[in-house]
């Protein structure tokens, strides 16, 4: 009687790691998925700014060129 309580034990013990190892990954999924939503936001933000520059330069050819 007491291998069996050791095996069960052992295999409640081994369900339960499993089980705060899935809580663990969610956990961290969802904060890569964070950090990813943050690293779009940041992009888009650079892309605006491009086209402001982008923008800018070509006003300042076209006035070079009327001169």
């Amino acid at each position: 009687m007491a291998l069996d309580t050791v095996i069960l034990a052992v295999i409640i013990g081994t369900l339960a790691a499993i089980v705060y190892s899935l809580r663990i990954l969610v956990i961290m999924e969802r904060r890569v998925a964070r950090i990813d939503k943050h690293i779009e936001m940041l992009a888009e933000k650079i892309i605006v700014e491009e086209r402001k520059i982008e923008r800018e330069e070509r006003e300042i050819e076209r006035k070079l060129k009327r001169r």
